[in-house]
């Protein structure tokens, strides 16, 4: 209620800005107290706790890459009631990104449109906040899962070589790491999921995963043909990936002119699609994490029901407010306790 109320001053502001000073009231200690008071109706979900990789998800609820790109809102994710969280992107050195205005709201389709372009801190300093959070706070109970990608200005030929090196700062700090290799706003990134580019980068992180071997996954683009799929599906599987990440956002042309990528509600059955595309191409090898256009419990399920073993919000945490990932667990206890009575 509370957010509905500021929803409208809120999305009258600039959403780059409004979005940073969220994440900086996030990161404040009180913070952690404040959720619990307003959201404890909803923080005891029991019920939906699942095992992957070896890695303990109190429920299948994440935040997807790209909300909190440096780490800064760590401490308040558990008490919203996050399974998980997926840091970054992350790369190797620090970055500015593309110039700005690069972050649009599109309440009519329930959408945004970005062309980021992967600011980042770099791996080092994010990987010090980490590593300074989790001896100072411990580990929290929600898996840690950290987004990579390469500069700007590596060519692409060394891409490999980037992926490795932002892997390398977090190895002893995530429980999982997703290869983005699919963000239509790094000129020439998306042609890492070529089969033979995406090996070398496979390969690469496989040199320097040691036992205990972290899960790498690959996130993909929603709008590449299904022949391009199955052939990273394949790579995944050769390679022995943990699992993709269904997918990324969908290219297309903002209000300013130029390209970027549009996520919400346009990605809803595009992304369900290709679940059932890769449980069914991969049959069923490769565990996937299912984002684009969750908005309520109906579109979670039906993620579910497709294939997906974890999913992720981002647009529709932007649009429903910091309750939104509780209200979707209820939801999914309510669907698997009908689903048990028939």
């Amino acid at each position: 209620m509370i957010y509905n109320l500021l929803r409208p001053l809120l999305f009258s502001l600039d959403p780059e800005l409004v979005h940073l000073c969220s994440l900086k009231v996030l990161s404040q200690p009180f913070f952690g107290y404040l959720s619990r008071a307003l959201f404890s109706p909803l923080m005891e979900v029991k019920g939906l706790e699942k095992e992957l990789w070896g890695i303990h998800f109190s429920n299948p609820i994440g935040l997807a890459a790209g909300f909190d790109k440096n780490g800064i809102g760590l401490q308040a994710w558990e008490s919203l009631g996050f399974g998980f969280v997926e840091i970054g992107t992350v790369t190797p050195l620090p970055q500015t990104g593309n110039p700005k205005p690069r972050l649009t709201r599109l309440p009519q389709s329930e959408a945004l449109w970005n062309s980021l372009g992967f600011p980042s801190e770099g791996a080092e300093k994010v990987s010090q906040r980490l590593r300074k959070f989790l001896m100072t706070k411990g580990k929290p109970r929600i898996a840690i899962g950290i987004n990579i990608g390469k500069n700007r200005l590596t060519p692409l030929e060394e891409a490999a070589e980037d992926y490795k090196k932002c892997f390398s700062y977090f190895k002893d700090l995530a429980d999982f790491f997703v290869v983005n290799v699919s963000s239509p706003n790094t000129v020439g990134l998306r042609s890492l999921q070529e089969k033979k580019r995406l090996e070398l980068i496979l390969e690469a992180l496989n040199s320097i995963n040691m036992v205990p071997k972290s899960p790498i996954l690959v996130k993909i683009a929603p709008d590449i043909e299904l022949r391009t799929i199955a052939d990273i599906l394949s790579v995944l599987i050769e390679k022995e990936a943990g699992g993709v990440v269904v997918a990324n956002t969908m290219l297309a042309k903002g209000p300013w002119g130029h390209m970027g990528g549009i996520s919400g509600r346009p990605l809803s059955k595009i992304s369900t699609e290709l679940i059932r595309f890769v449980k069914k191409e991969s049959l069923g090898r490769l565990p996937v994490i299912g984002v684009g256009g969750i908005f309520n419990t109906a579109d979670a399920v039906e993620k579910i029901e497709a294939g997906a073993d974890l999913l992720e919000v981002f647009t529709g945490f932007v649009y429903n407010g910091p309750s939104f990932p509780k209200r979707l667990c209820q939801g999914l206890v309510e669907y698997y306790r009908a689903k048990r009575l028939g």
